[in-house]
């Protein structure tokens, strides 16, 4: 479908990462629809091939030992029939898996030798920007940064944990969150736990964390998680928190509430090393970002690409497959 410097890219690659893409969706692509998803595809898998082909020049191709070790970091936590499911559902192989391991290894390889190493903000401009911008750093109310469990008794097919745990019903969900807060209370990681056993699909994957949120937002909330929530001392977490329904009065579901931290209302000064790194951090992606268009620009300039698939789409007027 494309060659890169004379290195072709098959209609078979695209295929899988199509499949891949599109697996578990109720509905497939279709018309146009189809052919703009295969066109961003090849458009991925040509600037991969164009870094690759760089990191050969730099002799920073990922070794089969960062390969191979990066495989089982990922597979830790489940096991080998759990893995190969999870394979299995993204419609991919192992060999597949650890192909695009060791592209995505590599990728980081070349754009930490190429750009994020030759970054360097400086304190004049970490003190530039906060006057730039004082007003973002005068919190009007105190922030929440919060972190929440969830189990819920209402059946589901989908299941965003690590260890594809789900209570089919009010009562599992009942004995199910009292195992969390047992263990919670025994000294087990908060974060872990929301990782293995959280229900909540926006959250669970980060360890439940649901960032920072202005008082006024838990004065929205209900009465009962307000009422533990303001209770709370940075690094405590709530009870169990019944969701009642409002029908029939009965719980739903079931939630445990951590404060992470709690930040005053006022004036943030450029003393606070908080303030700090967050300017630093964000100015350092600010300029990654940039610095990584520009070099993805200036490496596709200096490659011979011809991407037969797109000639094709334009020479039948988008009607092909």
């Amino acid at each position: 479908m494309s060659s890169v410097n004379g290195r072709k890219i098959y209609r078979s690659e695209v295929d899988k990462y199509y499949a891949n893409q599109t697996a578990g969706s109720d509905q497939q692509p279709a018309g146009e629809q189809a052919v703009s998803l295969r066109l961003s595809i090849l458009n991925e898998l040509i600037e991969t091939e164009i870094l690759m082909q760089r990191a050969e020049k730099l002799g920073l191709l990922a070794t089969d030992e960062e390969v191979d070790r990066k495989l089982n970091e990922i597979k830790s936590p489940y096991t080998a029939e759990e893995f190969n499911k999870r394979l299995q559902d993204k419609k991919i192989s192992l060999d597949d898996f650890k192909r695009d391991l060791r592209r995505s290894l590599t990728r980081d390889k070349v754009l930490n030798k190429e750009i994020t190493s030759r970054i360097n903000i400086t304190d004049q401009d970490v003190s530039g920007y906060y006057n730039d911008h004082k007003a973002e750093f005068n919190l009007i109310e105190a922030q929440y940064h919060l972190a929440k469990i969830m189990v819920s008794g209402v059946g589901s097919a989908q299941i965003h944990n690590l260890q594809n745990s789900k209570a089919q019903n009010a009562v599992e969900a009942g004995k199910k969150i009292q195992m969390i807060a047992n263990r919670l209370d025994s000294g087990d990681d908060f974060a872990t736990m929301a990782m293995n056993y959280s229900e909540d699909p926006e959250t669970s994957n980060n360890g439940g964390d649901l960032g920072m949120a202005p008082e006024s937002a838990l004065k929205n909330a209900d009465p009962a998680t307000r009422e533990a929530v303001m209770k709370l001392k940075p690094g405590q977490f709530t009870p169990v928190i019944p969701m009642i329904n409002p029908t029939n009065h009965q719980p739903y579901a079931y939630m445990i509430v951590k404060l992470i931290s709690k930040e005053p209302a006022g004036q943030r000064d450029l003393n606070d090393p908080r303030v700090q790194q967050a300017i630093r951090q964000q100015l350092r992606d600010r300029r990654e970002q940039l610095l990584k268009a520009a070099y993805y620009e200036t490496l596709r300039d200096d490659a011979k690409v011809t991407n037969y698939y797109a000639e094709q789409v334009l020479k039948n007027a988008g009607a092909v497959k």
